[in-house]
């Protein structure tokens, strides 16, 4: 893979596209599926650049990051380990306190219904997290 040009002025957006065309390989297609099926999930998902060349989708907070190894592609829920994964999607950092992953190996198709159902749960979590935060108010001076 070769290394992305990094520019902090460039759209993140285009960042994860070129991320994709590096990979040139099945990380990229996987990744670009995924991708794909995120913004079906929720139309309104905003995607980050973070920590120099990590993929991230947000609403209300992070749902899940996209990253790319030799050998897989990892999609890691920030909150993971507070959803339900009747699906048993999650098949990586099973014994954290915080985050899941679901691992993707060459040859592998998630089922998008219920990957998407995933996003959906990570996304109620989120807004209900920000709902409950209290807003800060300005004292008038």
């Amino acid at each position: 893979m070769k290394e992305s040009a990094s520019n902090e002025a460039q759209p993140a957006s285009e960042l994860i596209d070129q991320r994709i065309a590096d990979l040139a390989d099945w990380r990229g297609a996987t990744l670009s599926r995924m991708r794909e099926l995120i913004k079906e999930a929720d139309p309104q998902v905003v995607e980050t650049w973070k920590w120099r060349g990590t993929p991230v989708w947000e609403h209300d907070g992070i749902i899940c990051t996209g990253e790319s190894y030799k050998a897989v592609v990892k999609l890691t829920f920030a909150k993971g380990a507070s959803l339900k994964d009747p699906s048993k999607l999650f098949n990586s950092s099973l014994d954290g306190n915080v985050r899941r992953a679901i691992d993707i190996h060459e040859g592998e198709e998630i089922d998008a219904d219920k990957f998407k159902a995933l996003i959906h749960a990570a996304i109620a979590l989120n807004t209900s997290a920000a709902a409950a935060k209290p807003k800060r108010v300005k004292k008038a001076s």
